[in-house]
């Protein structure tokens, strides 16, 4: 509030804190008027919060005008209510007045209708910043940082929602100030030097003359064009004019501005001193102001305009009224594009009864800011009302019409709307911009639509001329617009920009502000259609639609309610207006909507409304779920039971929203372990052998996530959810369905069990035949599946059988990351098999696995190297294999460099198998392969110790591998891995320390690090290949011991 009364509210330019009489304030003060009034009712506990410090000013009411909420003592008047040093809330003592709470503010505003404006404009009048005195100077900051570092309760909770509300205040007059300059235009020194030299040419003597003289108070011309000086240009001003008039006395003193002209005080006191302060209205170019000052220019011009003044003259004056004058400025561009028409104008307003007489609205329409874009059409357009009336009453237009309409697109385009940096007005190509810093893979573009007026259809100027009654309609009136305009096909692009460009957006939330409920639903009616566009989401948001809609949410009203969450859940598509919902109480409101019938009752008429309810509030919620603090918001305010006991009624269009919203939200794992807890995979279960594709592609897909856990695919599996999975994989012709179903059996069959289940219902056969012309989402998950299938040994004969290895490897020449890791996988899964190994290697998969290697990714490079290790193991001729792949053992030893431990465990697996080659070993050796391996011993991860031991173990066969290992200091961090609880472990570093513990130096150390008690415990384990290796690696030191002693002792 304070921005919008610093920058956009004009002041008295004489120092004084009083504000001008201008449109732009009058705008202004209604809308702080309207909210002052409403805040009361609208925000009840906010309106109880005390200010910081009161607000005072001069007042003109007196005791008599309070009614007996207060109390009364002469003069005087208190409210029954203190704050808490016992000051009242509201102290009278004329002509001062303090009040300090929104409710009393609100109750004084509405005690007297006349003098409600004249006290808001006191008030601000008296305090500039309210917002200061309201929460403090610094109160903002220290909220917002509060409110960032933990949650707010109490006091400061509503302190912040009384902060976000003024600031949607101040953004909307923000908005009300940039819409109202837009609409006026702005002079430029070209357009007033324009009209000067035609005033100068009606200079003259005699009594035809217009004008006495016209001259410019200076000379000089600065090489903007301007000929005021530089500290007035700083204010806006163009140039300053003396203009002598036939009938007016005295000489006329006038400042041009680039915001309108108006009259100044001139020359005053002895001296003539040049005074500029503005002593008049603002008016929108010399001629109406002139016309308004003299009424013999009026006539003349009335009588020339035909006759004796050129068309290309006064192309842009138009006839008003004397009580207009003043309170309509046109941009200067938007006169000049009216040429064409000025001839028809003045033909229209020569007819007798041409100028057709305005609708007046109720007082309560003009509150709402309704009227006065419908006051401005009809001053800027008054010759051609009458053609207007006539279209709106018959549907058709003129050509001359649609011309005209043609020539102003650019100008009634977005005209009220909210203004912002991500909105350019009047003309500009991109009408929707946001910058944001936050990347999301929905976040909607930008409007890229040219500035076309060419082949419009006949709706778009119908609904435009529609639009523009209904912002000047009365209640009865704004009802029958709004079913007009749903007689149109508002899903077309063309019908939704039309109501866009002419501001119908606007209009149409600021109904949603009023009490009218008919109109409210026509309103909301309109919007949810329209909204399927994305730029019009995006103004929507931006005019501040979606709080206005959050708040219909609380209504009493049905219908209301289910419009209100039927339009948030197609508004809110994109981020901002997801974070918008959460911001503004939403979330808490939709899910409040989903309690209704409770389990198993009938339901009755009433019942059925409240169902109806719920299921909006379910698809608002579905489209707010794709934000992760959304997901939060929903859990917090208890979403998951009331979700959970809409999953278990019959009724399809209720159960697709609530899957919906339950499948989005269980990629969290609280969602996921919430879903388990509630029942609802039985529910979920039941829902995959619906008749409806749509709610079983929601099912399988929220089966999809939460099949992560084991409790999930084991209850999945206890439902007996499997077969109809299987079932649904027939349903090749819809996409969306077989990825969800070919994703939910991917993570099912991560249980050996489940695998177990897909053999019988003959799963494999059919996941194999998807394995060709697919799109890559299905893929992945095919291949996934295919990869856990063949994690048995039977099935892998069955994909040999069914010719699932050649698409496979066909496979491993694509670039879809996740699909890559998955195909690796596979392939190595089916490389296990030694049958499956041969048509592997002659169709050249090994090669393709080897080449994956040089992948970015750090999860494809380990699983390809992992796919390697079985393809080794199981080759003919491995050796041969792998050194006939020119560089790939080089390749293969850098990747020890990685960071990513996944990528060294799989590397250091490859190389074991690799170094089983004695030939190979010697060229990775040659390669640094034992440098490499032993900065990785000390890990702590698990998973790499196994490995590395391994590789270890096997380089160590080499040459004098086994003391370089040694020199590397390898030995005592291998002695602590067998403090490891992994099995695995102690077998692989039994065998490294076997194989380390040939060199003599080596035994020393390990004896050194306390190597044999952990040895000698592991000789009695029942791994023999631990015992095998455990009791080898003793000897040799206990060997190495008796040589000392002998060799000491003889």
């Amino acid at each position: 509030m304070g921005v919008a009364l610093s920058r956009a509210v004009q002041w008295d330019s004489s120092g004084a804190d009083k504000l001008e009489n201008t449109p732009l304030n009058k705008a202004i003060l209604n809308e702080i008027l309207l909210f002052s009034e409403e805040f009361g009712a609208r925000h009840p506990q906010e309106a109880k919060l005390v200010f910081r410090e009161p607000l005072q000013w001069k007042t003109s009411l007196e005791a008599s005008d309070f009614n007996t909420e207060y109390d009364i003592s002469g003069e005087s008047v208190m409210s029954q209510e203190s704050d808490k040093d016992g000051h009242p809330l509201l102290h009278l003592t004329p002509p001062d007045i303090t009040v300090c709470t929104f409710h009393h503010l609100s109750n004084l505003l509405q005690l007297t209708e006349e003098k409600k404006m004249k006290e808001i404009q006191a008030c601000l009048a008296a305090n500039r910043d309210p917002q200061k005195n309201i929460l403090g100077s610094s109160c903002a900051t220290v909220l917002l940082k509060e409110g960032k570092e933990d949650e707010l309760s109490g006091e400061k909770e509503l302190e912040m929602k009384l902060l976000n509300i003024l600031n949607e205040l101040d953004t909307k007059l923000l908005n009300i100030a940039v819409g109202q300059i837009t609409r006026e235009g702005r002079l430029s020194p070209v357009a007033v030097d324009g009209e000067v030299d035609q005033l100068k040419s009606l200079c003259g003597t005699g009594e035809s003359r217009v004008l006495k003289s016209v001259r410019y108070t200076s000379d000089y011309v600065f090489s903007n064009g301007c000929r005021s000086p530089p500290w007035r240009q700083m204010d806006g001003e163009i140039c300053s004019l003396t203009i002598e008039t036939c009938d007016t006395e005295p000489t006329l003193f006038i400042t041009c501005s680039t915001t309108g002209v108006f009259l100044h005080e001139g020359l005053i006191g002895e001296v003539g001193e040049n005074s500029y302060k503005r002593k008049s209205d603002v008016y929108q170019d010399l001629v109406t102001l002139l016309k308004s000052k003299s009424p013999h220019f009026a006539k003349a011009i009335s009588e020339q305009a035909t006759q004796e003044v050129p068309s290309e003259k006064f192309q842009h004056m138009e006839t008003v009224d004397a009580q207009e004058t003043g309170q309509t400025l046109t941009s200067y561009d938007h006169r000049e594009k009216n040429a064409p028409e000025k001839a028809r104008q003045q033909h229209v307003q020569d007819k007798p009864g041409g100028r057709m007489k305005k609708f007046e609205p109720s007082l309560k329409w003009k509150n709402l800011g309704l009227t006065s874009s419908y006051e401005k059409v009809e001053v800027k357009k008054a010759g051609r009302s009458g053609e207007s009336m006539n279209i709106f009453a018959h549907g058709t237009k003129s050509p001359a019409s649609d011309s005209k309409k043609r020539a102003n697109f650019s100008e009634t385009s977005l005209q009220g709307c909210r203004s912002s940096p991500k909105i350019k007005t009047s003309g500009g190509a991109d009408d929707f911009i946001e910058s944001s810093s936050e990347g999301e893979e929905d976040e909607e573009q930008p409007d890229r639509r040219a500035e076309t007026t060419t082949d419009l259809p006949t709706e778009y100027w119908q609904i435009q001329k529609l639009v523009k009654y209904l912002k000047g309609a009365n209640q009865t009136a704004t009802v029958i617009v709004l079913c007009s305009l749903r007689d149109f096909n508002l899903v077309q692009e063309t019908c939704q920009l039309a109501i866009r460009d002419v501001g119908g957006l606007e209009v149409l939330i600021n109904l949603l502000d009023t009490n009218e409920i008919r109109c409210k639903i026509g309103s909301l009616k309109i919007l949810k259609e329209i909204c399927c566009n994305s730029q019009v989401r995006r103004a929507i948001v931006d005019l501040g639609g979606l709080q206005t809609m959050v708040s219909i949410l609380g209504s009493s009203d049905k219908e209301l309610k289910c419009l209100s969450a039927e339009t948030i859940a197609n508004v809110a598509k994109f981020r901002r207006a997801r974070r918008m919902v959460r911001q503004h109480g939403g979330i808490k409101r939709l899910v409040e909507l989903l309690d209704c019938v409770p389990d198993g009752v009938p339901a009755s008429a009433e019942q059925e409304r409240d169902m109806e309810v719920a299921r909006c509030g379910a698809l608002a919620l579905w489209s707010c779920s794709k934000s992760t603090r959304n997901k939060e918001a929903i859990r917090r305010a208890g979403g998951i039971p009331l979700l959970a006991r809409l999953l278990r009624t019959p009724q399809k269009n209720m159960l697709i929203p609530v899957v919906g919203t339950l499948q989005e939200c269980a990629s969290e794992r609280s969602y996921r372990i919430a879903i388990q807890t509630e029942g609802m995979i039985k529910d979920l279960v039941k829902n995959l052998s619906s008749d409806n594709q749509e709610l079983q592609m929601h099912c399988a897909s929220a089966i999809f996530k939460c099949a992560e856990d084991k409790q999930t695919r084991d209850l999945v599996r206890q439902y007996n959810g499997l077969k109809p999975l299987v079932m649904l994989l027939n349903e090749a012709e819809n996409k969306q369905l077989l990825a969800a179903t070919t994703g939910a059996i991917w993570k099912c069959s991560i249980s050996m069990e489940n695998v177990a289940k897909f053999r019988e219902y003959k799963a494999v056969e059919t996941l194999v035949g998807l394995l060709k012309d697919q799109p890559e989402e299905v893929l992945v998950n095919v291949v996934g599946a295919l990869g856990e299938c063949a994690q048995i040994p039977e099935n892998l004969a069955t994909i040999r059988k069914c010719g699932g290895i050649q698409p496979l490897v066909n496979l491993l020449i694509g670039t879809n990351q996740a699909l890559l890791v998955n195909v690796t996988r596979a392939v190595g899964a089916c490389a296990t098999d030694p049958g499956n190994m041969t048509i592997i290697e002659g169709l050249d998969g090994v090669r393709l696995l080897w080449s994956l290697l040089k992948n970015p990714n750090p999860e494809v490079q380990a699983s390809a190297a992992w796919a390697i290790c079985p393809c080794i193991e199981n080759a003919k001729d491995a050796g041969e294999m792998v050194r006939s792949f020119v560089g790939g053992l080089e390749l293969i030893v850098k990747l020890l460099k990685s960071p990513n431990k996944d990528v060294l465990a799989s590397v250091c697996a490859a190389i074991a198998k690799i170094a089983k080659d004695v030939e190979n070993l010697a060229v990775i050796t040659d390669h640094g392969v034992v440098p490499m391996l032993a900065s990785l011993t000390n890990t702590v991860d698990e998973k790499l110790r196994r490995y590395l031991a391994e590789a270890i173990a096997r380089c160590c066969t080499w040459g004098s591998n086994c003391v370089l290992f040694g020199d590397a200091r390898v030995v005592a961090p291998l002695v602590r891995y067998l403090r490891s609880k992994d099995p695995l472990v102690h077998q692989a570093t039994a065998r490294a320390l076997f194989e380390l513990s040939k060199d003599p130096r080596n035994c020393i150390t390990m004896h050194e690090h306390g190597v044999v008690k952990p040895l000698v415990d592991m000789i009695g384990s029942t791994d023999e290949v631990l015992q095998e290796a455990a009791a080898s690696c003793v000897a040799n030191i206990r060997h190495l011991a008796l040589a000392y002693d002998k060799a000491r002792y003889g």
